[in-house]
């Protein structure tokens, strides 16, 4: 397991958004880590001006809904790597979406905007276990078996709540 500090930031007064440093495209972004988002999508105007071709981007007929509108255009890339401290996951085919209005709320609140939003994909299959505490989250270093599917009981979710 790697453990990985997060940046807990306060949106309202009770209100906030977890963040975490990620490594990718030689660059070092920061990523929401949101538990309830079923993919993890990169930001597509952060990966051009990063040094992504737009040619890289492959189009889907998926249109993806949430992040404040009802439906958007859809991409894939593959990226190479990337990192969060000493973990990383190499050769992955991430989500992109326009996240501008994400970003732009970010800007007005006086925060750096992100890359992107780290969901339940990637969150899932490398374990992830979140400790607001200690603000930090640790993952496992070899993927899990999604193939599995089974319900998490009580305890273990009290097991993990007094971490």
């Amino acid at each position: 397991m790697t453990k990985i500090p997060l940046e807990i930031i306060a949106l309202q007064p009770d209100g906030f958004h977890v963040l975490v440093e990620v490594q990718l495209l030689e660059c070092t972004f920061k990523m929401v880590v949101d538990t309830g988002a079923s993919k993890t999508v990169l930001d597509k105007e952060t990966l051009l001006a990063s040094g992504i071709d737009e040619s890289a981007l492959q189009s889907t007929n998926v249109l993806s809904s949430g992040l404040g509108t009802n439906a958007m255009e859809s991409y894939f890339v593959h990226i190479p790597s990337m990192r969060m401290l000493n973990w990383e996951i190499n050769t992955y085919d991430f989500a992109v979406l326009d996240l501008s209005s994400i970003n732009y709320a970010y800007r007005q609140m006086e925060i750096e905007p992100v890359v992107g939003v780290l969901g339940g994909d990637i969150l899932q299959a490398y374990g992830a276990v979140i400790n607001y505490r200690t603000s930090t989250m640790q993952l496992t270093n070899r993927k899990r078996s999604t193939k599995t599917k089974r319900k998490i009981t009580l305890d273990e979710v009290n097991v993990v709540d007094n971490v």
